[in-house]
């Protein structure tokens, strides 16, 4: 199946046939990668594609997305990666009401982690969503099935959420573009709450072009204006990254200096530690307050999800609202730190996407540690309320992507989606195609 890197540089009589594609693809794609759990009725035949529920009209002129199942629809309520009974709800979601009426077309309902609360798309009930780019690896989590179904071709934008990562790492394993916008940017309705004071929806994309279209018809924030000119590097970030990595931010902040935006170095280390520290406590916290004891998830066999579950529990109300209270000095200390830049840059993950064996609790090659050190570099951001980008850097021995992550100041998100669209006109890593399922040795190691 051949599918183009953007929306809108499909010729608008051949957007009709693409919706088509998408619904097809989706329905071989998604099963075969574990990556739905519903697809949405299709346009019938019959149907001239102009008279379909917003194909062709709005800003969004029919584009084919795919919705994390934490989203409502009236038709049916969402299921919390199997953690909610099936049923119809009061009403769409917020964010759903306001990409249909903008022109968009949902494809599917895609899989996620129990929750929404683990990092690597692990979900004990109902497996994981495998990673198009190589089977052996993690999609990330915990929007994995919106992530999946965007790089193996099935939708043009995923829908998901982010409270410490959970748009970001997915979109990294899987060579997307990941837009966490700064916290209460977008409605919430109707969205499965998970730790509110952090929790944000966000997009998945190949090109930031398109999510620049996607933020100017459902964001109620106007475009900032801002161009952003020069990035801190923040160094004690990137030093903790494997060489792989290491070598991609490089090369993507030399491609960006000739484009006339440089770097420096900024220490921050000491402001990101607090804020990530403050995020995993109210993250802990706001989860347990938010969904009560953890015999949902021991009924579900996840028993890992019941320990993060009776950890937050532990955690006291005063030091739940010393934590709250911390975050807007620890965001003023932030942007200070960076010393004039317009934005911060580091890795998303300090390794590219783990072996799923390696981040798998039943598993015996699980390596704990290597799970929490998935979103060590995103976690700290959600504290800080600001919006934050995640975009494919190149890859890795194995053919899998890897990703830096730029995060801006408040409101600065369409700054952010345009610093990207310049990376993306001077490289053609978006423009890969997975091999979806290729055979692949489940033990191969990182570089």
């Amino acid at each position: 199946m051949s599918f183009r890197s953007s929306w809108f540089d499909l010729p608008p009589a051949a957007r009709s046939a693409e919706i088509g594609r998408c619904f097809a693809a989706a329905a071989v794609m998604g099963p075969r990668l574990n990556a739905t759990v519903a697809l949405s009725p299709a346009p019938p035949s019959s149907v001239a594609p102009s008279t379909r529920r917003g194909a062709g009209f709005g800003p969004l002129k029919g584009m084919p997305y795919v919705t994390k199942d934490i989203f409502d629809r009236e038709r049916r309520r969402a299921e919390w990666g199997g953690c909610r009974a099936p049923g119809p709800a009061g009403a769409d979601a917020g964010i759903l009401r306001r990409l249909d009426a903008a022109g968009g077309r949902e494809v599917a309902t895609t899989s996620l982690s129990a929750l929404a609360y683990e990092p690597s798309g692990y979900n004990a009930a109902l497996g994981r969503a495998r990673n198009p780019w190589h089977p052996g690896v993690v999609s990330g989590g915990s929007s994995s099935g919106s992530a999946v179904l965007v790089a193996a071709g099935a939708a043009y934008l995923g829908i998901g959420s982010d409270t410490g990562g959970s748009i970001r790492v997915p979109a990294a394993c899987c060579g997307l573009v990941g837009l966490k916008p700064g916290w209460g940017a977008l409605p919430v309705d109707g969205a499965m709450p998970l730790a509110p004071s952090l929790d944000v929806i966000g997009f998945m994309a190949r090109c930031s072009t398109d999510l620049l279209r996607v933020w100017a018809a459902v964001a109620d924030a106007g475009d900032d204006g801002g161009t952003i000119r020069s990035l801190a590097l923040l160094e004690h970030a990137a030093a903790t990254a494997v060489p792989a990595v290491r070598r991609g931010l490089a090369a993507a902040l030399e491609t960006l200096a000739a484009a006339g935006i440089g770097h420096r170095l900024a220490d921050c280390s000491h402001v990101v530690a607090a804020a990530d520290a403050a995020s995993l406590t109210i993250m802990q916290a706001e989860v347990a307050r938010t969904h009560g004891s953890a015999e949902g998830a021991a009924a579900l066999g996840d028993r890992a999800l019941a320990r993060r579950i009776e950890k937050g529990r532990a955690i006291s109300d005063e030091t739940l609202a010393a934590a709250r209270a911390a975050r807007p000095g620890l965001r003023a200390a932030f942007l200070k730190g960076l010393a004039g830049a317009d934005a911060a840059v580091l890795p998303v993950m300090p390794m590219p996407a783990p072996l799923a064996c390696d981040v798998d609790p039943r598993d015996p090659d699980f390596r704990p540690r290597l799970l929490y050190a998935m979103t060590s570099l995103t976690r700290f951001v959600n504290a800080l309320g600001l919006p934050a980008i995640a975009v494919p850097v190149g890859f890795d021995g194995r053919g899998t992507p890897l990703a830096m992550q730029v995060i801006g100041r408040p409101g600065s998100e369409p700054s952010l989606l345009r610093l990207v669209a310049t990376y993306q006109q001077l490289t053609r890593w978006h423009e890969r195609r997975p091999p979806v399922c290729a055979a692949a040795s489940l033990k191969d190691r990182c570089a």
